[in-house]
């Protein structure tokens, strides 16, 4: 499609909400971190195509001088990027979007994103959105942009759309050990249609034990890659069965969705992972990967 210009931030300092015509520059500030703002850029990609209503969010942005300087994703959940290191101007791009977001109300699940920017703008929204349910505030962002050290698993491969049965208790069981609840809503809800679609996509990835003493094949190790833009893929999801949990599938089952992702989607594949978690951070630094920075989540 063709989008209309950008005249939403003609002659504008502050911040907001932007138009199809403004996506071009959105990705630009981006393309200044590509892997911190994976998670906006793959979104914002789709909306150069689709618009911006029709891929699902709301765009926000904080311009000086008519210089688009940040952006908000504003979806199911919002993700903050700042185009600049300037500390001065970080702080007014985050106080801008508070004053939105106080505005505009709370409607994403959760605040995500790199670690200051997104614990700057939850400092100054708290108090004017509901009280936040956790906040992991640091979450190392690692990469990988070569071959991993170790080798792969050659049974973890791409899930196939007939497993989609056997493929969705898997991410709702990691979802819910993750997140704290149940992500399932029925039958067509946001949450299984996402994981029809990456499946669909080539973008989940299975490790499916036919021969484990249950009764029906099972999936015992899965990650996606649901976020691809400006040649960086980013990896969530990542789960092992617990009953198979010390044999190291973690690690070689990522080396092997490394290898393929590389391959075929984007030459340098990220993640984030909770702090806390020093066995999957260990494990991650097994298969080659290296921290970059750190992510931050607030969940409501």
């Amino acid at each position: 499609m063709v989008l209309p210009p950008a005249t939403t931030l003609s002659g504008r300092t502050g911040a907001a909400v932007l138009g199809d015509g403004d996506v071009p520059a959105a990705l630009a500030v981006c393309a200044t971190d590509p892997v911190g703002s994976v998670l906006a850029a793959s979104r914002l990609e789709h909306a150069a195509t689709v618009g911006v209503r029709r891929a699902g969010g709301e765009l926000w942005g904080y311009a000086e001088d008519d210089v688009l300087l940040a952006v908000c994703w504003v979806g199911a959940n919002l993700v903050p990027v700042v185009g600049t290191a300037d500390a001065a101007v970080h702080a007014r791009a985050t106080a801008a979007f508070a004053e939105l977001g106080a505005t505009r109300g709370r409607r994403c699940s959760s605040i995500v994103g790199p670690a200051p920017t997104v614990l700057d703008l939850w400092g100054r929204l708290r108090g004017t959105w509901p009280v936040e349910r956790e906040v992991r505030a640091h979450q190392p962002s690692m990469v990988l942009d070569t071959e991993p050290v170790i080798a792969s698993d050659p049974r973890v491969r791409r899930s196939r759309p007939d497993e989609y049965d056997m493929v969705l208790p898997a991410c709702i069981r990691m979802f819910t050990e993750e997140v704290g609840y149940s992500p399932a809503s029925g039958p067509g809800g946001p949450y299984e249609t996402r994981v029809r679609r990456l499946i669909e996509e080539g973008r989940s990835f299975v490790l499916v034990d036919r021969a484990g003493g249950w009764r029906r094949p099972r999936v015992v190790f899965k990650a996606e890659v649901p976020a691809v833009a400006g040649g960086v893929a980013q990896v969530q999801g990542v789960w092992v069965d617990p009953e198979r949990r010390g044999e190291r599938l973690s690690e070689s089952g990522m080396a092997a969705v490394v290898r393929a992702t590389r391959a075929d989607v984007a030459p340098v594949v990220s993640l984030y992972v909770n702090g806390y978690n020093t066995r999957a951070v260990r494990a991650y630094e097994a298969v080659g990967f290296r921290e970059v920075g750190a992510y931050a989540t607030v969940l409501f």
